[in-house]
């Protein structure tokens, strides 16, 4: 599958059906126009250097049809973060990615106070620029046949790029993951393959294209399937998006767990009755979220798993096929092995250790790090650096980061359970994170991060029931906010620098 040409297909199919209702600039673009826009801008896209091309625009139809006519033109799309520090990634990328042009927006980097960087070209002048010609040849060409269509558009092979995109970085600097037509085209078809979607449905795409949860779920599968897609550029906005999905009848709505809690918390009786399908994913969903979603809106919630590095979903629960609290069974063409983690001994049902994936959804590589890349893929599996287990079903267990392990008193603790734990204790508008932090001469601490006061005698009175002795943290901090990834999960490193620079003395939180 060569994605910007399924789409072509998919477009000429539909033609006047909506493609896009953009929620932010109130425009609504048919297939047929969206075609039309993507071939407009190949055009002009292809003047610039071969190789790739960087965007940084917000989520959108205008972001939508720069991702597909930088492929039209035979370029790779390099996803920029413009959520936190725009104008550093946006260097980082050139640097690392070896490139100079970036498609933005002038509005976008007036709203976030962006400088405008060497290389940035704004959508706006593009579109100002765009000749009476130039859409006349656009429009002709999109009324030709699709097989016309699809001879003068980049042809490409299944294992092309498709995509650049960039790890997290909440635990170190991030790395450049190359993912190919054939990595996300597998995911997408192995969706379309276990989920009943409708021709009716109509996706809410509030997931950011630069990650790869929104880059697969939110473009390339409503694209594959010919969907309307609700686009609105703030998740964050949790009384708007509530409202949105209730105007707009929205039936398929794929989240990360704090967007899904803030919609919880900022709608109303009714407003999610379209709701068919609700899926969470990028971080651990707590139980209360689900239960949450069943009480008041009789919706399930249905928890998946995946990384950058697998375009994304390794494993998913279905409707009619859900273990809650599991992140569901591995998806069709994806194998999934338990290793110890000591020896790489490949483990049985009910046994936890690393968790490997292969298949075709495992990435190409990290872009120019071919140590790092055969480090984490060896003989086709990926290690994908977290700890879960296999139950007798074949149902997935997500453990947490390898890296929120701590090793205290020669036992292995995890930070994810303690942090389930606290979760069970405290009220559900508290903000929970769980970090470590080195000691030479006493060993690493477990420290406890959250936004709100607690009865510290309480919680650990409560956690020692749960919890056996060398998990208890040794500290407690709060903080008005805890510094959130774009996707709204917690930076785990950014965290644990504020606690350091706390427990020294120099933040202005609260040590409870």
């Amino acid at each position: 599958m060569l994605l910007h040409r399924e789409f072509v297909t998919v477009a000429k199919a539909k033609g006047g059906k909506l493609a896009f209702l953009d929620r932010s600039t109130g425009q609504r673009v048919s297939y047929a126009r969206a075609l039309l826009g993507s071939l407009l801008l190949a055009r002009r896209f292809s003047r610039y250097e071969d190789g790739y091309i960087g965007i940084m625009i917000p989520n959108s139809a205008g972001c939508a049809l720069s991702v597909l006519a930088t492929l039209m033109a035979g370029r790779v799309p390099v996803m920029i973060n413009y959520s936190t520090g725009a104008e550093h990634n946006a260097r980082f990328a050139q640097r690392k990615c070896d490139f100079k042009t970036i498609i933005t927006s002038r509005t976008l980097l007036k709203k976030i106070g962006c400088n405008l960087v060497d290389g940035m070209v704004c959508i706006e002048d593009i579109m100002h620029q765009v000749t009476a010609l130039e859409k006349l040849r656009a429009w002709l060409k999109s009324k030709l046949p699709t097989r016309s269509i699809l001879k003068q558009i980049h042809h490409g092979d299944p294992d092309d790029s498709v995509v650049i995109l960039f790890t997290s970085g909440s635990e170190r600097e991030p790395k450049v993951v190359e993912l190919s037509h054939r990595n996300i085209g597998s995911n997408v078809i192995a969706a379309r393959e276990v989920f009943a979607f409708h021709d009716t449905d109509i996706l809410l795409a509030i997931l950011p294209l630069f990650h790869v949860f929104g880059q697969t779920t939110n473009l390339w599968l409503p694209l594959s399937l010919g969907l309307t897609i609700v686009t609105y550029a703030n998740p964050l906005e949790f009384k708007t998006v509530s409202r949105i999905i209730r105007d707009d009848k929205a039936t398929v709505l794929i989240a990360t767990p704090y967007f899904l809690m803030g919609y919880l918390r900022q709608s109303s009786a009714g407003d999610f009755e379209s709701l068919r399908i609700v899926v969470a994913g990028a971080d651990k969903a707590p139980e209360w979220l689900r239960r949450a979603y069943e009480e008041q809106h009789g919706l399930s919630v249905y928890e998946g798993y995946g990384t950058t590095e697998t375009s994304p979903v390794i494993s998913v629960n279905l409707p009619g096929a859900a273990k809650p609290g599991s992140v569901g069974r591995p998806l069709p063409g994806v194998s999934v092995k338990i290793a110890d983690i000591n020896n790489g001994r490949p483990l049985g049902p009910g046994q936890e250790g690393k968790v490997l994936v292969k298949g075709d959804l495992v990435m190409k590589g990290y872009l120019g790090d071919i140590e790092e890349t055969a480090l984490r893929i060896e003989d086709g599996w990926y290690e994908t650096g977290d700890m879960g287990m296999l139950d007798e079903d074949g149902y997935l267990w997500h453990r947490g980061r390898l890296k929120r392990f701590v090793k205290i008193g020669g036992e292995m603790v995890s930070l994810v359970i303690v942090e389930d734990a606290l979760q069970q204790i405290v009220s559900d508008d508290t903000e929970v994170c769980v970090v470590e932090i080195p000691d030479a001469k006493k060993g690493a601490s477990i420290v406890v991060v959250l936004d709100h006061d607690v009865d510290r005698k309480d919680v650990l009175a409560k956690l020692s029931q749960r919890l056996p002795p060398l998990a208890l943290p040794r500290h407690f901090v709060v903080f008005d906010e805890l510094p959130k990834m774009g996707s709204g999960k917690v930076d785990f490193r950014k965290t644990a620098d504020m606690v350091m620079a706390r427990l020294k003395g120099h933040s202005s939180s609260k040590l409870v």
